[in-house]
């Protein structure tokens, strides 16, 4: 009895040391507070994880109509929407119904040089398949509904911008072909699939599919900003254009569930997410800095697990460090405009919830050496930059 009175001692100290200080709490406000008035983001909604648990929530700035933001407000997650898309393949592997060195092929013959793609190399982003949305605006054709079999004719069925498995190039059409398959290989919608097998097991229960349509009057409001001019109500995408790429929406508490499941590999088999985190390399030995459908990192040496997400009137910044039980998710209402309010808000979180990394002249040097090894060999860590 003794022994499980201190066993128990133990872990309520252990969780306890856990907790953000009243000051911690202070500087991540004053934090986020001084990004929004410095970018002119109207407002912004954070989770922060450590030990393995959400330890801090909290809400700024405007949410919706010169309301104050709620935590309990929802948010578009843009490309963080990935990682759950590639999960949901990983899914469909670890129970054999798939390979991730299938070729696109299996499913949809028609694409360009589909026999030479893999899934691998959808997920990886280094397919050659073309960028159906490089741009930072919603443009014409996006405001008409659109199907996955319309996005991958028109980008899909063109010459590859490069030879597969050659380069890196972000490409949001990658996604919308990994999304079909996995909706031909599952036989049900694909929002349906990650319902019954990743958010009701997480009680996410506050994920919408924004492909679908806009979020509810009690969530944020979408908003963008050109240069100084004032805030406007950013136009929603149609019907399709989201598919698999950008398509969730759910509040910061949610993705911070989702998080934490990736801390403890509760979703997922432990082999499955060590191919998730490992940076895929070129034919010609060059990293690429990204996994399946997340970033590859180790800035300030805390390796990270991270994606940014952007959709018209939103933004995101998602950050795991798995080896800190560690997790920041940041949402801002607005896009384009901000300049990078979400990731500014994140890194701040992050110089204050981790261990503080060595800023003296010689760490300096030893980064700037770094960074230009990285330049002449052309193996550059991308973690190192914005």
């Amino acid at each position: 009895m003794k022994f499980l009175g201190i066993l128990a001692l133990c872990v309520a100290t252990q969780s306890a040391a856990q907790q953000l200080t009243p000051a911690e709490r202070g500087q991540i406000d004053s934090a986020a507070l001084a990004v929004l008035s410095a970018t002119g983001a109207p407002g912004a909604s954070i989770a922060v994880v450590r030990g393995g648990q959400i330890v801090y929530e909290h809400a700024y700035g405007i949410g919706r109509d010169s309301g104050a933001a709620k935590s309990s407000m929802r948010y578009a997650i843009g490309s963080v929407s990935k990682q759950f898309t590639a999960s949901a393949v990983l899914l469909l592997a670890e129970e054999g119904k798939l390979s991730l060195s299938h070729r696109v092929s299996k499913w949809f013959p028609q694409l360009t040089r589909a026999n030479e793609i893999t899934l691998s190399q959808l997920l990886s982003m280094t397919s050659g398949y073309q960028d159906y949305w490089p741009q930072d605006y919603v443009f014409p054709d996006m405001q008409r509904p659109a199907t996955a079999q319309t996005i991958m004719q028109r980008w899909a069925q063109k010459p590859l911008d490069f030879d597969p498995g050659t380069k890196w190039q972000y490409s949001n059409t990658n996604y919308v072909i990994a999304a079909a398959i996995v909706e031909r290989v599952a036989g049900m919608p694909f929002m349906d699939f990650l319902r019954q097998r990743v958010f009701s097991r997480l009680n996410m229960t506050s994920v919408a599919d924004f492909d679908a349509g806009p979020l509810q009057m009690q969530d944020a409001a979408p908003y963008l900003r050109n240069a100084l001019g004032p805030f406007r109500a950013a136009p929603k995408e149609a019907k399709g254009w989201l598919f698999g790429a950008g398509q969730l929406a759910m509040t910061a508490h949610d993705l911070a569930l989702w998080n934490i499941s990736v801390i403890k590999q509760s979703v997922l088999r432990p082999g499955s997410y060590r191919q998730q985190q490992t940076e895929v390399v070129l034919r010609n030995g060059t990293g690429t800095g990204y996994g399946l459908g997340v970033g590859i990192g180790t800035p300030g040496g805390h390796r990270n697990i991270g994606h940014g997400g952007a959709v018209s009137g939103y933004t995101t910044a998602n950050r795991i460090y798995p080896d800190d039980s560690a997790a920041i998710v940041v949402f801002t209402n607005i896009y384009p405009g901000a300049a990078g309010a979400a990731g500014q808000i994140a890194q701040r979180i992050a110089n204050i919830i981790l261990v503080q990394v060595d800023t003296t002249e010689a760490a300096a040097s030893a980064l700037a050496r770094r960074i230009y090894d990285g330049l002449v060999t052309g193996t550059i860590d991308r973690a190192l930059f914005t």
